[in-house]
């Protein structure tokens, strides 16, 4: 145990020379952009030939800045992405939610709010501010006192749980996503406007409270114009930190009127131009207030893109293929989307700027989390994380200076929605038979092998009766080097058992350990399964065989 932990600890020597650098250069302004099941093959930079649409703001603030080539989410989904990202801790190691309703009813994972980004560059003293998608959970005021729902929430009363605990000192919201209801924004806690209406989207027609003049296709605009607002407020000295998450290109793919017929691609690239006008509001307004050369911009996605996306507004199962025919790859050279453990669904774009202090059209091949903006953020601002705080958060900020540096991130824990992922160097463990979706369901469809698929072929290679154990060896799991295979085309499992067993350990060590960081062992909120043999998302037959 110790050796391993041992792997991220820097020498003083490295740690005092990093502080130094960056204690040369006065605590940054921070904007996050971050865009919904954007996939890496959707912006230019990154998707080159493979990809149809214009993003000319994002290819920018890349050729102005640094961009990461090996970046991951926590999941392929977006839940369990924005808690890693806001916590620096891995969203397993969270209890069930509370309160829970459907949709953007949705309650809160209890102690995501105690350690956030928010609150950690607050003690450093960032003003800070949330703007758009939220999902983190939401606790409303009901009529009867019991769960929030539909016809359950009393909207002439503020939330009493959401972005305030996470340390934000203003906050305009959507509690989920645009396709979830309630359709309403919510500022400082407050909602906005008469929530008195019913409305649905064109994607999966999800019908439920809205404010009267609500509308899905002004939401982008809303929320930019949000963003500027809160920029135009800072001061020079002051630092802040603004989190701006974006609900596009996710569905319900509704350009607002003025990017309509904008890409040759159709209705799928005008919502992708939209969220590449994103930057440039940002760059503007730091500029109108003369910030943009002390400001640290980042822009990522929280997964890869959505396989019933597309052209279609109604939620299709896999029409991104048809974009895919058109000749554009919104994941780009990889395999896979949203929900699966392939790289489609776990590599995302991550771009960095900073004027004067990260040199311009800079690539990065380090490995690296959204996990690590925790640490990295801390480091920024000369804060120190305290011992049970970001358990697994590395931090990237020597990256930024010196991209072609080792990265001290050696290995990452990632998950579909059922199954874990473990990166070690450029080795991939996935602790699964096939694409790691949901059993049946339609909108994974696209993601293949699909379970009930990939399960039966491992069963019947297996020819026995298999026990719990079996399941973290060939058949039933599957290895990639991505150095010489980045598509994922070739399982090495069985040729490399020992190679399986010790990402495995790895794993169960991290898991029981609490943290991935050095420290001292922690807790997680409930008993962690490796491998559920248990679990409803597995096809039926697989669970009858295993049980």
């Amino acid at each position: 145990m110790k050796t391993i932990l041992q792997r991220w600890t820097l020498s003083p020597v490295l740690f005092m020379g990093l502080a130094s650098l960056l204690s040369a250069v006065e605590r940054p302004n921070i904007v996050f952009i971050l865009a919904d099941d954007l996939g890496i093959g959707d912006v230019n930079c990154y998707g080159g030939d493979r990809c149809l649409v214009d993003t000319p703001n994002i290819d920018a603030l890349a050729a102005g800045g640094l961009r990461f080539t090996d970046a991951h989410p926590s999941a392929s989904i977006c839940g369990p992405t924005r808690r890693a990202l806001m916590t620096g801790r891995y969203p397993w190691r969270f209890g069930a939610t509370v309160n829970n309703g459907p949709w953007g009813f949705c309650g809160p994972r209890p102690h995501t709010e105690k350690s956030t980004l928010g609150k950690l560059l607050k003690r450093s003293g960032y003003r800070t501010g949330y703007v758009g998608k939220w999902h983190l959970g939401t606790t409303m005021v009901t009529l009867d006192g019991k769960k929030q729902g539909l016809t359950n929430v009393d909207f002439r009363k503020p939330l009493i749980y959401g972005p305030v605990q996470f340390g934000f000192d203003y906050s305009f919201i959507l509690p989920g996503s645009l396709d979830m209801y309630p359709y309403a924004y919510a500022r400082n806690h407050v909602w906005q406007g008469e929530i008195t209406a019913q409305k649905g989207w064109s994607a999966f027609n999800r019908v439920g409270p809205a404010a009267k003049d609500f509308q899905d296709h002004e939401v982008l605009e809303t929320f930019y114009t949000e963003a500027e607002s809160f920029i135009a407020q800072q001061q020079k000295g002051h630092p802040f930190f603004l989190f701006l998450a974006l609900t596009a290109p996710h569905t319900p793919t509704s350009p607002g009127v003025k990017w309509r017929g904008k890409s040759t691609l159709g209705v799928y690239g005008d919502f992708v131009m939209e969220v590449d006008h994103s930057v440039e509001r940002v760059m503007h307004a730091l500029k109108g207030r003369g910030l943009d050369r002390h400001t640290l911009v980042l822009f990522s996605s929280d997964h890869g893109p959505a396989p019933y996306a597309g052209n279609i507004l109604k939620a299709t199962p896999a029409q991104i293929q048809q974009l895919e025919a058109k000749g554009h790859y919104p994941s780009g050279p990889h395999r896979g989307y949203k929900f699966s453990v392939y790289e489609g669904g776990l590599r995302v774009p991550l771009i960095a700027h900073w004027p004067g202090v990260i040199a311009a059209g800079g690539t990065c091949d380090a490995l690296v989390g959204l996990n690590d903006f925790m640490a990295t953020f801390a480091e920024l601002a000369g804060v120190k994380c305290a011992e049970d705080e970001a358990p697994d958060s590395i931090s990237f900020a020597q990256l930024l200076r010196k991209p072609k540096a080792k990265g001290a991130r050696e290995n990452l824990v990632m998950q579909s929605v059922t199954a874990f992922v473990v990166r070690e160097g450029n080795w991939k463990l996935c602790l699964c038979p096939g694409s790691g979706t949901k059993s049946a369901s339609e909108n994974a469809k696209g993601n293949d092998p699909m379970p009930e698929v990939a399960w039966r072929r491992a069963l019947d290679a297996f020819q026995a009766k298999p026990k719990e154990p079996d399941l973290f060896r060939a058949p039933f799991v599957q290895l990639f080097d991505l150095a010489s295979d980045p598509h994922e085309d070739r399982n090495l499992a069985v040729e490399h058992p020992d190679r399986v067993s010790r990402m495995v350990a790895l794993l169960k060590q991290q898991v029981d350990h609490g943290r991935s960081t050095p420290g001292a062992k922690l807790k997680n909120d409930h008993h962690v399964r490796v491998v559920n043999s248990r679990d409803k998302r597995l096809p039926a037959f697989v669970r009858e065989r295993l049980n």
